[in-house]
């Protein structure tokens, strides 16, 4: 039972040693994705009792909420074993890469959040501010359907 027990120890240090390079990565990305789900309860919360609606907390949105969590860790994962074992001879940062547009999006979502609660100017010209560097460093321009073409 003793060597069980060491090999299974073995192997998660082994695991935690090889992932311990993108911790920042992933807090990072675990910090982003809290702070929109707190900021999208509360605006959930504003437009809820500003329609006169009753509001209440629900459990599936938590839910979908933690499984972004686990799929953006795994996904932060598989592109740093990407950069560190398979790609190494290309210095891609994909890790990094991918954190920082995870990160974004996370961030594109507080904004619209933080707008809708607190409708501040601020955040509501931020988030138009946003919405025009996209379109102009991306070349989008709206259609009549609000899609956005190319």
């Amino acid at each position: 039972m003793e060597a069980l027990f060491r090999f299974v120890s073995g192997v998660v240090a082994g695991v935690a040693a090889l992932f311990s390079p993108i911790q920042p990565l992933v807090v990072t990305t675990l910090v982003f994705i809290g702070v929109d789900f707190v900021s999208g309860i509360l605006a959930d919360r504003a437009v809820a009792l500003r329609q006169g609606k009753k509001w209440y907390f629900e459990s599936c949105k938590a839910w979908r909420t933690v499984a972004k969590m686990g799929l953006a860790i795994t996904a932060i994962a598989m592109a740093w074993l990407l950069d560190r074992c398979v790609l190494d001879f290309m210095q891609l940062n994909l890790a990094k890469l991918f954190t920082g547009f995870t990160c974004g999006v996370e961030f594109w979502s507080f904004l619209e959040n933080a707008a809708q609660f607190s409708e501040a100017p601020l955040f509501r010209w931020l988030r138009r501010y946003a919405k025009r560097r996209m379109e102009s460093q991306l070349h989008i321009q709206d259609d009549d359907y609000g899609t956005g073409t190319r």
